[in-house]
């Protein structure tokens, strides 16, 4: 039945464009013919239609065909509209599942992280944690997992502007250990707070990244330091990457 609803002159047109797509240099109308069962004269008509709506466009000096900027449009357009929170939601439910841990979703905002989702898990965890609520950079672990990735100028403006206040005996305060501490985290790809900013809880997080490669979140696993054990980081560690890696590529990041 799906077969029968197609339509096949969209079919050949979307073929296309795949093969326009994948060669850099662009396309001649015989080397797309030879690649599909179609004949030259309807290649040829197939992109012109394309290319008068600006999803094809001819080189003057090859005369091959490429991908036009109609399609810069559309998918400018998408990704503006990506709804981090909806995309990251599965993921997030998925590591719920398996960690039965508190799991928080945060984004960057003027030096601090600001909680947007929290899933609660099936163990008793009491956090100072609530959507809406702002939490420390430095003490954080979603937050140092966000820090990590900036610039040096831009840790060195936060850490100007807000310092590194002790939350707890565990927190850094060091300004030379703090960084040595993000640079660490880049390598690793995860960050921990060990009981930095609440005590009795530890968190390991990920940085989460835009299509442009950019830092825009961070998730991360929550749960007390009685279970919290370094063997449980280490079970959670791969688990929680794999998410933070789910959830980038959903919002068009590519390595």
């Amino acid at each position: 039945m799906e077969r029968e609803n197609r339509v096949k002159s969209v079919d050949r047109a979307l073929d296309i464009i795949k093969i326009v797509s994948s060669n850099k240099e662009g396309c001649g109308v015989t080397e797309i013919a030879n690649q599909i069962d179609i004949n030259k004269s309807s290649v040829y008509r197939i992109l012109v239609t394309l290319a008068q709506h600006g999803f094809i466009e001819q080189d003057e000096s090859s005369g091959k065909y490429k991908i036009g900027y109609s399609f810069l449009e559309i998918s400018s357009s998408l990704l503006e509209s990506i709804d981090i929170r909806s995309e990251a939601m599965p993921f997030l439910k998925e590591l719920e599942s398996e960690t039965d841990e508190v799991v928080h979703l945060v984004v960057y905002d003027q030096g601090e992280v600001v909680y947007i989702e929290k899933l609660e898990g099936n163990q008793t965890l009491r956090t100072h944690s609530k959507v809406g609520r702002r939490a420390p950079m430095h003490c954080s672990a979603v937050g140092k997992a966000i820090l990590s990735h900036q610039t040096p100028a831009e840790v060195a403006e936060i850490i100007k502007q807000n310092g590194l206040p002790k939350h707890t005996d565990y927190t850094i305060t060091n300004k030379g250990r703090f960084l040595q501490e993000l640079d660490d985290i880049k390598t690793k790809g995860y960050s921990l707070d060990l009981e930095e900013n609440e005590y009795g809880i530890i968190c390991i997080a990920v940085p989460v990244f835009d299509y442009l490669g950019k830092v825009m979140a961070a998730i991360s696993v929550s749960g007390p330091s009685i279970r919290m054990s370094e063997d449980r980081i280490a079970c959670l560690k791969q688990k929680i990457i794999e998410s933070g890696s789910k959830i980038s590529a959903r919002l068009g990041y590519k390595k």
